[in-house]
């Protein structure tokens, strides 16, 4: 079996972002020098695995959760990634998507606190395609909770969790780029 695909996810407005003082997008906001986006998909890249990123400006991050799962139906599962995390590690996507052979929803938790990508496994698909609004995946991942066939996967990496949605996240970042 074949490993399955991350889903960079890069549509979203950044309203967050501009409202706390940032300019333009928070994708291109540059962090030490290089575009968030692109940080994270150097991590993508590193990683090994096969991606799609999907930036077509849709409504929703259901609705491009939705189209992502469409344009590559053929994987073998997905790893949900946005692409404002920018310091998320190749070595942590690389163990997520090991998670999928054995579960069905894997949530990466550091800290104790949930982060991404979370991985789903081919058994969502249709779940996945069927998406729609700004909850993303939320609801699938509750039915899977609800029925004990999501895992929690405890990672060390922080940048599972360090998304930059502001200004004061984007120096954040930064501090823990440095550290």
């Amino acid at each position: 079996m074949g490993m399955p695909t991350v889903l960079v996810l890069a549509s979203g407005r950044g309203e967050r972002f501009v409202a706390s003082g940032g300019t333009g997008s928070k994708l291109q906001a540059l962090l030490a020098g290089k575009p968030v986006l692109e940080r994270t998909l150097e991590a993508v890249r590193a990683s090994g695995l096969p991606w799609h990123l999907e930036d077509a400006g849709h409504p929703g991050m259901g609705d491009s959760i939705a189209a992502a799962v469409a344009a590559t139906r053929s994987a073998y599962g997905w790893l949900v990634l946005p692409g404002d995390l920018p310091l998320i590690r190749p070595d942590t996507l690389v163990q997520v998507a090991k998670a999928i052979e054995d579960h069905v929803v894997v949530l990466p938790v550091y800290g104790g606190q949930r982060g991404h990508p979370v991985g789903f496994s081919i058994e969502c698909r249709d779940a996945l395609m069927g998406l729609a609004g700004p909850d993303g995946a939320a609801h699938v991942v509750r039915a899977y909770s609800r029925m004990k066939l999501a895992y929690h996967l405890q990672v060390d990496d922080p940048g599972t969790v360090a998304d930059v949605d502001t200004v004061a996240d984007l120096q954040d970042a930064e501090r823990l780029l440095r550290s």
